[in-house]
């Protein structure tokens, strides 16, 4: 059995977050497919696990944990590996993990859900426009801020990076941006955390791509 279990599903990039946590840490993990599409989260199983309903969830030992960005600090300190040398980097990670949960991550998985996921019936081109226009809102705070630095923030790779990443590196098509909307800070960034050994796209990182499978 392995050192660490994660629920997780293909789609979900704040589960990606901790997969590619746990194999840039290069863990021993591995993934328990959760079925989001046909109700899983909402089963009395599930809220067993997780009373909040959500994807992923971080199973090490006796100890469980939600919420991707308390995942990322926990994997952190386990394994020594992209956290904080100074209490000012703390702080900085910090701010960019509740940033990114709240403005980029958040706007990202619900406008992508929405063009993709969601039955034709809930669909509305109103609130697609509002969706697209936070997520190119948080784009444009993350491209600037990259501008002239490498990492997000530190000198380094942090957990900051990974938990930006949440869906940043699912197929371009799947947001169906306007042709001019182009952030080259970002995809230099990018670049740099797909050199990191380890990395691994979310698609192949965890079960249930393409729909309809498990693996």
């Amino acid at each position: 059995m392995a050192d660490y279990t994660l629920h997780c599903f293909a789609q979900s990039g704040h589960s990606y977050k901790a997969a590619l946590m746990l194999a840039l840490c290069e863990a021993d993990w591995e993934p328990v497919f959760v079925d989001f599409f046909n109700g899983a989260t909402r089963s009395p199983e599930f809220r067993a696990v997780n009373e909040m309903g959500e994807c992923p969830v971080l199973v090490h030992g006796h100890t469980t944990m939600t919420q991707s960005g308390v995942m990322l600090d926990y994997l952190s300190k386990q394994f020594g590996k992209f956290g904080a040398q100074t209490d000012e980097e703390h702080r900085e990670i910090l701010r960019w993990v509740l940033w990114e949960n709240h403005k980029l991550n958040s706007f990202q998985g619900i406008y992508r859900f929405m063009l993709n996921f969601a039955p034709e019936a809930a669909r509305n081109d109103a609130v697609n426009g509002f969706l697209k226009g936070r997520v190119i809102a948080a784009l444009k705070v993350l491209d600037a801020h990259l501008a002239n630095r490498e990492w997000i923030a530190a000198d380094r790779p942090t957990t900051a990076d990974i938990a930006c990443s949440g869906y940043l590196f699912y197929p371009r098509e799947e947001y169906q941006w306007a042709d001019d909307e182009v952030f080259p800070n970002i995809e230099a960034w990018k670049t740099r955390v797909q050199s990191l050994p380890g990395w691994q796209h979310p698609y192949d990182l965890m079960p249930g791509y393409p729909l309809g499978t498990e693996g």
